[in-house]
């Protein structure tokens, strides 16, 4: 396609159906155990789908990427790991036209090509599935896949193109998505399918996900893997970014491994391990499985009773929830995300008022007669890490020194001029405790890696010593290192005494810290299991609605 022919976006049904259907001879598993890692699946003279040379990118005096090669074969899934700030995102970015390279060929199915916006990317057969949707939620699939990417001027004929076409990728792929569903109305798996279905439906030869599986149950993720497989033995190759170990073994022909900008290491995951591939990611041997740490209980720190919330709509968030958090416990909160878990974090952080129920604490009680904001939880000895750092956890234009204070007045010092001696005094130590980098305290912390914006939220939460710790997706989007950094400091507070409420949406992360399990769905508590009763399946049916036996 010509990238100079914006029309070219817009492939119609047919076009990318055959694209997807078998125009390329399918491509065995077999072939990923020969030859170069990066070029494991290449036969004969075939040109790679994606070949990188000399990639660089430049923000300020940071190097972003530094000379990246990178070749990927047609008809592979082809994995990129690498710490927070590796350049793993800038190297998508420039491939799918976010950001141009300062220096560096791109070559696409072995031709030249200049992608200078998504636009041109697409033209180029190039898709990218992003980690939030970009979805209308109240079109239904159907016109989500065609909005533009309309076939023709009037509407009734594009419409009735664009579904033939969806129809001709069901009968070739499988993905059991129905075109008249509402996006709003369907569950977070098969709106990802729908991402899917926009890129084939625009041609796309090349399939680009980014984190794809961080809001996914482990039932989902096993289908959507189902699907790429296919995808691929169907002749699309898929460039799969992700931090999740498993994930690559488990999905990946080949995987690059980056860090500080540059590739270090290809590797084929049937000639690797997880321990080899973080050590690559890292720099050093990294304890990739913690044991799971029993705590000693003590007495109850937080009793919650019949909470129930209802959202401006009148749609009941939260449906009688119940249950109690001990002193020197982790409770681990597993479900897939948007089932009442963040709403129930808000209201025991007092972000949302309490409307029906009562919270029972040693310093006093919660409920509507007795509310409570956000600085009434904190002098109540509450801590909360949100689970959106950057809209909740941090004000991204302040300075590192003045995020590292936020809530917590105190430690601003006696007086306006005494401010920066004492939020200075305050924050570099805490930030150097948590191993924040830069360790640079007047830095804005919007100029901070996703992974330290987060110990920078953690530290100066964790760093109060509460009594009760509100912890929700602590280690999201954060590297290798970062986990086994921040999972270090979680227990450390446990054995300290403090009461830890953890939501994630990583099983990894609630087996290996939790003591007890609640699991939610639809707003409601579905069930509490020990953490040595409980099993990846079972938490997965709880996960879907089924009680707990």
């Amino acid at each position: 396609m010509d990238a100079g022919k914006p029309e070219a976006a817009a492939a119609k049904p047919a076009e990318a159906a055959s694209r997807v259907g078998g125009s390329r001879a399918p491509v065995t598993g077999a072939a990923a155990a020969a030859g170069n890692p990066a070029t494991s699946r290449l036969s004969g003279g075939t040109p790679p789908a994606i070949r990188l040379r000399k990639i660089s990118k430049r923000f300020g005096t940071v190097r972003a990427n530094d000379a990246v090669d990178l070749d990927v074969a047609a008809g592979t899934i082809h994995g990129i790991i690498g710490e927070n700030g590796a350049g793993k995102t800038t190297l998508v970015s420039i491939l799918y036209g976010f950001y141009a390279p300062d220096v560096g060929d791109v070559e696409i199915e072995g031709r030249p090509v200049d992608i200078g916006s998504p636009a041109d990317a697409i033209a180029h057969g190039i898709g990218m599935v992003h980690q939030h949707f970009m979805l209308v939620p109240t079109f239904t699939v159907l016109e989500n896949v065609m909005l533009g990417a309309e076939s023709h001027a009037r509407l009734k004929p594009a419409a009735a193109e664009a579904r033939a076409g969806l129809l001709e990728l069901e009968r070739s792929i499988g993905l059991g998505v129905d075109p008249d569903a509402v996006v709003e109305d369907l569950p977070v798996g098969l709106q990802q399918r729908v991402e899917i279905l926009k890129a084939l439906r625009r041609g796309a030869r090349i399939l680009i996900l980014d984190e794809p599986t961080s809001v996914l149950t482990p039932t989902d993720t096993e289908r959507l893997f189902e699907i790429l497989r296919s995808l691929r033995d169907s002749g699309v190759t898929i460039l799969l970014i992700t931090h999740k170990l498993p994930e690559i073994m488990a999905a990946c022909d080949a995987v690059s491994v980056m860090r500080a900008g540059r590739i270090v290491g290809h590797r084929v995951p049937a000639r690797t391990t997880p321990a080899e591939l973080a050590e690559l990611m890292v720099g050093r041997k990294v304890a990739l499985e913690r044991a799971h740490e029993p705590g000693t209980p003590g007495a109850v720190a937080l009793r919650v009773d019949d909470v129930t919330w209802r959202d401006a709509a009148g749609t009941v968030r939260l449906d009688r929830v119940s249950f109690e958090l001990r002193a020197g416990e982790v409770l681990g909160v597993a479900g897939v995300s948007g089932n009442g878990q963040s709403v129930l974090l808000d209201v025991l952080a007092g972000i949302a008022p309490m409307q029906e129920g009562r919270l029972a604490l040693a310093g006093g009680t919660v409920d509507r007669a007795h509310p409570a904001d956000g600085a009434r939880m904190r002098r109540l000895r509450v801590a909360h890490v949100p689970e959106d750092r950057q809209r909740r956890g941090l004000v991204l234009p302040f300075e590192a020194r003045e995020n590292a204070l936020l809530g917590y007045p105190r430690h601003f010092g006696d007086g306006f001029w005494a401010w920066p001696a004492a939020m200075e005094s305050r924050a570099f130590p805490i930030m150097n405790d948590f191993d924040v980098r830069p360790l640079e305290t007047r830095l804005p912390a919007g100029g901070f890696s996703g992974g330290n914006q987060q110990k920078l939220v953690i530290a100066r939460e964790f760093a109060e010593g509460p009594d009760i710790l509100l912890l929700a997706q602590p280690t999201r989007g954060v590297d290798i290192g970062a986990i086994e950094f921040i999972h270090a400091k979680i227990l450390s507070l446990k054995r300290r005494g403090c009461a830890i409420l953890l939501v994630s949406a990583e099983l990894d992360e609630i087996f290996a810290l939790s003591d007890r399990i609640m699991v939610m769905h639809a707003g409601r508590v579905v069930g509490t299991v020990g953490r040595g009763a409980a099993t990846r399946r079972r938490l997965g049916l709880m996960m879907a609605g089924e009680a707990a036996e």
